[in-house]
């Protein structure tokens, strides 16, 4: 294979919507700046994911100078949201964590619950460096994380989803596919890999920036959901059922700590150890 090198950077700003793809991002110890700075709870306080509500695949997020968003969805009038001066904070459960955020005002609040026909609420967590450690079972004491699933960064390759689309089409579902790499919802996109390389790896290096590799992600339901019309199939967990079952999950990617900061680009090399 070629020298390996980063292809592409996704940002979501809001846990769940559709993110941008800008040519550079700047990595902070919590992820890239912006990502993942606010979610979606339900009346009941638990994060609301595309798990719950497909139909979040179809909103978007544009992050703004400043941290807050513009939203924007079909049927609806775009509405930017102001990130919350923090007055006082209000838990929510994303999984097995407790984290706090601040509420936004009350127009995002009416907004989203217009969109998913439920009433939610937009949070924004304010300081990242505090609010919510990572795993410890992988995690290193002081190491925190936004509202992502669980780790900083994912990264994944794209070796490896052509050789998983290689897969689906030789099964019993080839229609669903070929797959883009907007079902797994990465942030870091590397390419001139081997497929499947990643499951080698121990730390990375993207420009000038070093991380470490926590873990092998495992993939839930969101993958089966197509990004632009939020319908749901049976790939790519059919397929990673059976080539890619590891520790009794089903993987693809690979979960990052940030170990430097600094700015990754499109087009850095990427050096790898194993």
């Amino acid at each position: 294979m070629g020298n390996a090198e980063l292809l592409s950077i996704h940002v979501h700003p809001v846990k769940a919507f559709r993110g941008q793809s800008p040519r550079e991002a700047v990595v902070e110890p919590w992820g890239l700046a912006g990502d993942r700075r606010w979610a979606l709870i339900d009346d009941g306080g638990k994060v609301v994911t595309q798990r719950q509500q497909p139909r979040l695949a179809c909103a978007a997020a544009e992050l703004l100078p400043g941290g807050g968003v513009r939203l924007s969805a079909p049927g609806l009038e775009p509405l930017t949201v102001s990130v919350p001066q923090p007055v006082g904070t209000v838990s929510l459960q994303i999984f097995r964590d407790k984290v706090e955020g601040v509420l936004a005002d009350d127009a995002a609040h009416a907004w989203c619950s217009t969109f998913l026909g439920a009433d939610v609420r937009l949070l924004h967590m304010d300081d990242p460096a505090t609010r919510r450690p990572v795993d410890p079972a992988y995690g290193r004491p002081s190491e925190t994380v936004t509202f992502a699933d669980g780790y900083p960064l994912l990264a994944t390759s794209a070796a490896s989803l052509d050789a998983l689309n290689a897969l689906i089409a030789r099964g019993e579902h080839a229609a669903e596919g070929p797959l883009p790499m907007n079902r797994f919802r990465p942030n870091l996109v590397v390419g001139g890999t081997a497929a499947w390389a990643e499951d080698g790896w121990s730390r990375l290096t993207i420009g000038e920036v070093a991380f470490r590799v926590a873990k092998t992600c495992g993939r839930c339901v969101v993958t089966t959901i197509d990004q632009s019309t939020a319908e749901r199939g049976r790939e790519p967990l059919h397929t990673l059922g059976r080539h890619r079952r590891l520790g009794g999950k089903l993987v693809f990617g690979q979960n990052l700590v940030p170990l430097s900061g600094g700015t990754v680009r499109i087009g850095d090399p990427v050096g790898i150890v194993g």
